[in-house]
Parts: structure tokens; C-alpha cells; sequence
């Protein structure tokens, strides 16, 4: 049965779904695209391997030191200002990455880059939230996941289109004109949203900057860097205490107590763990041991977006007459079950069955777990729930990123010979311009299928949570959104 909505819907909604999903594909094609202009930057830039690493790093720790802050604030002072501050920021940085000279000026850059970022991803899915009635919701955040699925594998195509025609700066350039159309269509069709009588948090907002910020370093840079560890560990501490002493709390707590929220976050955290696996291991996997070119690798993971896009629909519709639980554990093992096909097997045509079927699952399960997860927030903290939302997402990736990576350098370290030089066997990358390309495959591939087995374990450890935590029927929905 359709639930109907009490509130005029507006008639420019759809619309406006295009424009947030296409400020979404912005931020997601652009982290994937540059992944491949590595070898260009250390050619034409003389970027050293430090450089590189401070040049992806500086984004990630702009962006999610400040999600949470970010969010908080739009739900304030107004989500579609904060969604096109964010658009000039994000189209001004990539500007300025284009017309770079020196390593340093790309990484401050990219931090720029990565404030902008934080100010457009949480007033995506918020913005969502108040333009939709509850009964249109499930289909619009399939439509916005899906976007994101597409644009995470996408990129890499697009980026080996550039990059084969054109100069490292092209993955930048690409941003600014796609910024400045969402930034004209913001501004023509969406309707202001704010929450109003909420107070900013000032020592909230530096506590969850420094304790996210520092987090996020300690994973990914992959270290015991104890002074930091403590740090995060002090400052998100600081946060809990005194975010539960707060009579408006700028996150409130009180949500992880709701089963579905907290259910939906830690499922959305080990699905993003998937995704990052995924593309981790296969980006690699497909152009060192099968040859492919970047183009080819691209286009050979797309499968998994068609599959992701397609079932995102699937799942959707049958949101309507199936509980979260069921769908997001359902999907998940779907997704064990890809990873165990990647496992057992080699070539790309077995592959492909896997990548589908992975597809399948984070498709069904996706729109369920946003729609458990921000139907549990209360719409005056939209932005907020959606920031959390993203938050749990980069964790996510970030930490398959540090445990899967840590497997596959171990699993593939120990499977070469010891006769080999120390470079060629700490990385493919280098042992195939040294001659040693065939023993190094075979490692690799190896590696890769412990690294599956890995994931399909996450997988079914996050089925399994869902199953268990969230309640047996479709998550209740937040109240309707007043429009200002």
C-alpha cells in the first residue's frame, strides 16, 4: 500500500535529483579518476612517491574531518547554500589544480578540493530527504546510490579516456564546468531547507574535526603513530562526553540506541568495505596479471555498475513490500557470495560472474540501508544524518583500504620467491619491469584470493548484524521536512 503525504510535492523534484546526483558523480568520479594520473604526475610533475601519497591524503582528511561539522551547519544556516558553497569550492580548487606547477600547490589543492567535498556531500542526500514524501524516498536514494556505484567504477574509464588523449590536469578540468552547471541549476530549481532554533556547537565542531581528522590519518597512513592514535582517541572521547551533556547536541547520540540507525551504519560501513575491495584489488588484478590498458580495465568494471544501477531499482520496489532487514541481508550475502566466486577462480569471464553478482547484492541492499538509516533521524538533523551517512561510507573504504592492502602485500610477499630482489617483491608495479612478471602474477593472484575470502568474510559478518540488530519491518520515517 502507498503511503500517502500530507505535504504539496514539488513539481521540479525529479529535477532537482538530477542536479544533486550530478554534483554526487562529481566528487565520486574525481577520487577514482586520479588514481590513474599517478604515473603522469611522477613524469611531468616529478612528484615522489611521498608527494603522490600527500596529493591523495590531503582530500581524504579535508573531507572527512569536516562531514560531520559541515552537515551540522547546513542543517542551520540553509542546505542548498552549503550544497552550492561547496560546488564553487569544489569547481574554484579543480581550477586551481589545473594550472599547478609544483607538487605542494596540487596537494594544497586538493585539500581545498576536499572542503568543498564536505560541503556538497551531506546536502545531497539531506536535500533528498526534504524534497521527497516518504512514499517517493526509497526510489530517489536508489537513483542517488546508484550514481554513486556508477560513478566509483566509472571513473577509472573515463580517467584512462583523458588520460590517453590528454594531460594529467584534464581529470581536474572535467570538474569545473560540470560544477558550475550544478551551481546555475541549484540555484534556479531547489527550495531552501533549514532547521530553525538550533544553536551552533562551537567545541563540538573542533572535537569532531580534530578526532575525525586524526582517525582517518591513523588509518590510512596504516601506522602505530601513538601521539596521533592518542589524540583521536582523546578528542572523539571529548566529543561523546560532551555532545551528551548538550541540550541541542550537534550529533545526537541518543540515535545509535535506535536499532535501525545504528543497524544501517554498521551494514553501510562493510558495504563500502566491499566497494573499496573491489576496486582495490581488481584495478591492479586487471592491468598487471590480465595486461589490460587503464581504458580496457575501466570498461571491464562496468558490470558491476550496470548490475549495482539495475538491482538499486530491484531494490527499490521491493522495499515496498519487504522489511530493510531482509533486503540488506539478503544483499549482502549476495555480495559474499561475488567475493567467494573471486576466490575460487582466475580469468575475466569467471570474474565477471562475480563482479555481477556483487553488483546485485550492493544494489539490493543499498537503498535499504540509506532509507533504515536517515528514516531514523529526525529531518531537523538531515544534514547531520546524512554527513554520518558519508562518514561511515569513507571510514569504510578507508579501512579496506588498510586491512585488505596490509593482506594483499603480506600474502603477496610471501608467495615470492626469497631469491628475488626486495623491490619486485613488495610490488607488482615493480617487478614487471624487472623480468619477473610471471612469478609476480601468480603471487598477485594469490594474494587476490585471499584477499576475497577476506571480504566475503566481512560480508557475511555484516549480513549477519543486519539480520540480527535491525527490527523485522521497514524502517519508520522521519517526520516531513517544513520548507523555508
Amino acid at each position: 500500500m502507498r503511503v500517502k503525504s500530507n505535504t504539496v510535492r514539488d513539481p521540479r523534484r525529479w529535477w532537482i535529483l538530477v542536479v544533486l546526483c550530478l554534483a554526487l558523480l562529481v566528487l565520486v568520479v574525481d577520487n577514482t579518476v586520479l588514481n590513474l594520473a599517478i604515473p603522469s604526475l611522477n613524469e611531468e610533475m616529478g612528484a615522489t612517491p611521498s608527494d603522490i601519497q600527500w596529493i591523495i591524503d590531503a582530500y581524504v582528511l579535508a573531507y572527512a574531518g569536516l562531514l560531520l561539522t559541515s552537515g551540522s551547519l547546513s542543517d542551520k544556516y540553509g542546505r542548498r547554500l552549503f550544497l552550492i558553497i561547496g560546488l564553487v569550492f569544489f569547481g574554484g580548487a579543480s581550477l586551481l589544480a589545473v594550472l599547478v606547477t609544483e607538487p605542494w600547490q596540487l596537494i594544497a589543492a586538493r585539500a581545498l578540493m576536499g572542503i568543498g567535498g564536505s560541503l556538497v556531500m551531506p546536502s545531497t542526500l539531506s536535500i533528498l530527504m526534504t524534497v521527497f514524501a516518504e512514499d517517493e524516498r526509497r526510489k530517489a536514494m536508489a537513483a542517488w546510490s546508484a550514481v554513486a556505484l556508477v560513478g566509483l567504477v566509472s571513473g577509472p574509464t573515463l580517467g584512462g579516456l583523458l588520460l590517453q588523449n590528454y594531460w594529467w590536469g584534464s581529470v581536474f578540468l572535467l570538474n569545473v564546468p560540470i560544477a558550475a552547471i550544478a551551481i546555475v541549476a541549484a540555484v534556479v530549481l531547489m527550495p531552501e531547507s533549514r532547521s530553525t532554533g538550533r544553536k551552533i556547537d562551537p567545541v563540538g565542531v573542533v572535537l569532531s574535526i580534530v578526532g575525525l581528522t586524526a582517525a582517518v590519518y591513523v588509518i590510512i597512513e596504516r601506522e602505530w603513530n601513538i601521539p596521533v592514535i592518542a589524540l583521536a582517541v582523546l578528542a572523539i572521547g571529548a566529543f561523546v562526553i560532551w555532545e551528551r551533556r548538550r541540550e541541542q547536541p550537534m550529533l545526537p547520540l541518543h540515535l545509535f540506541a535506535n536499532r535501525d540507525f545504528s543497524g544501517a551504519s554498521f551494514s553501510i560501513l562493510l558495504m563500502a568495505f566491499g566497494a573499496g575491495a573491489v576496486m582495490l584489488m581488481l584495478t591492479q588484478y586487471l592491468q598487471y596479471v590480465l595486461g589490460y590498458d587503464e581504458m580496457r580495465a575501466g570498461l571491464a568494471m562496468l558490470p558491476y555498475a550496470v548490475a549495482a544501477a539495475i538491482f538499486n531499482g530491484v531494490g527499490a520496489g521491493l522495499g515496498q513490500r519487504l522489511s530493510n532487514r531482509v533486503l540488506i541481508g539478503s544483499g549482502l550475502l549476495l555480495m559474499a557470495g561475488g567475493f567467494v566466486v573471486m576466490a575460487l577462480t582466475t580469468g575475466y569471464l569467471p570474474l565477471l560472474v562475480g563482479l555481477v553478482i556483487m553488483g546485485m547484492g550492493g544494489g539490493l541492499a543499498g537503498p535499504s540501508a540509506y532509507a533504515s538509516l536517515m528514516g531514523a533521524i529526525p529531518m531537523e538533523h538531515a544534514g547531520v544524518g546524512s554527513a554520518l551517512n558519508d562518514t561511515v561510507q569513507q571510514v569504510g573504504i578507508a579501512l579496506s583500504i588498510a586491512i585488505l592492502g596490509s593482506v594483499l602485500a603480506g600474502q603477496y610477499t610471501s608467495e615470492m620467491p626469497a631469491d628475488v630482489p626486495a623491490a619486485a617483491r613488495e610490488s607488482i608495479g615493480a617487478a614487471h619491469p624487472m623480468g619477473y612478471a610471471e612469478i609476480a602474477n601468480e603471487a598477485f593472484t594469490s594474494a587476490m584470493h585471499l584477499g576475497s575470502w577476506v571480504g566475503a568474510a566481512f560480508c557475511v559478518a555484516a549480513a549477519v548484524l543486519a539480520v540480527s540488530v535491525l527490527r523485522p519491518r521497514k524502517a519508520v520515517a522521519a517526520p516531513e521536512p517544513v520548507q523555508v
